[in-house]
């Protein structure tokens, strides 16, 4: 069986275990219950369909493990083809003072609109250029890693903070902070550390237009920001995206048709697998 192959499989083997979480849930430890909704919510009972709010039941139950399975579905991919991969990792250094300094005047000056002019624009490049600019006595700092790689072929080690598609202000700032602490210890723990997102739902890099992350950072050209494709093939080489976005799209009929049997007690429609990643 082929690298890629491996890879999908590993992916589903994820996915598929999450999804019968996520139905062992909303089936059996916490179903929606029509008598309650009626009589705690009575107004929006009587002017909205049940199904209406059994489905924001399932979509809560469903979005937040959801988000950690991004992190599960990369350790799994960077195993396959690197060696070594965890997540929730502490990465230990030492970073010279003026340089946490400097951390915090970048972030600040990304943040706060200055009695001199507009926000300043983000850019990595020139931002940790700076940062590296500074000395100083040596702080002791850990910095807990979404994801963190050792490839035994070379050697090096990497590092990535996964958001969602589309992350909010506060995450996308946590993460910069992390990424630049990261490349300012002495000596670097990690030979690279990225911000990556699993997926684009805009399409390519250069049309990328969520505006939460874009404080922080140029979304469409820092080289620190993985999206989609970079991302998973820098997990697992050329064409593992294509495997990711396979091995989603196999298995979406499959749970679409049961949530709507077992969940909604309704048949499915007959496009039911149209919609894919």
């Amino acid at each position: 069986m082929d690298g890629r192959q491996d890879i999908k499989d590993a992916i589903q083997s994820v996915i598929r275990s999450m999804m019968e979480r996520v139905m062992n849930r909303v089936l059996y430890e916490d179903p929606f219950l029509t008598e309650k909704h009626r009589a705690h919510k009575p107004l929006y009972a009587a002017l909205v369909p049940d199904e209406i709010f059994k489905g924001a039941h399932f979509e809560r139950r469903f979005v937040t493990p959801f988000g950690h399975a991004w992190e599960q579905v990369a350790v799994v991919v960077a195993r396959a083809r690197m060696g070594s991969a965890s997540s929730g990792y502490a990465v230990h250094g030492n970073i010279p003072e003026e340089r946490l300094r400097r951390i915090q005047e970048v972030l600040n000056r990304l943040e706060f609109r200055g009695a001199s002019g507009p926000r300043v624009v983000p850019n990595w490049s020139q931002e940790l250029s700076y940062i590296l600019d500074g000395g100083g006595t040596k702080i002791p700092t850990t910095v807990l890693c979404d994801l963190y790689v050792e490839d035994a072929a070379s050697g090096l080690s990497y590092a990535f903070e996964i958001k969602a598609p589309l992350p909010n202000s506060d995450q996308t700032k946590v993460s910069k902070e992390k990424l630049l602490k990261l490349h300012s210890m002495v000596p670097r723990p990690v030979a690279e550390a990225y911000f990556a997102l699993p997926y684009n739902p805009f399409g390519r890099r250069q049309d990328y237009d969520w505006s939460f992350p874009a404080r922080w950072f140029n979304m469409r050209e820092d080289p620190v920001v993985l999206i989609g494709d970079e991302f998973w093939e820098k997990l697992g080489g050329v064409g593992t995206y294509e495997a990711f976005i396979s091995a989603v799209n196999e298995l979406g009929p499959e749970y679409k048709q049961r949530i709507w049997r077992e969940f909604l007690g309704i048949e499915p429609p007959e496009d039911v697998a149209k919609v894919v990643l």
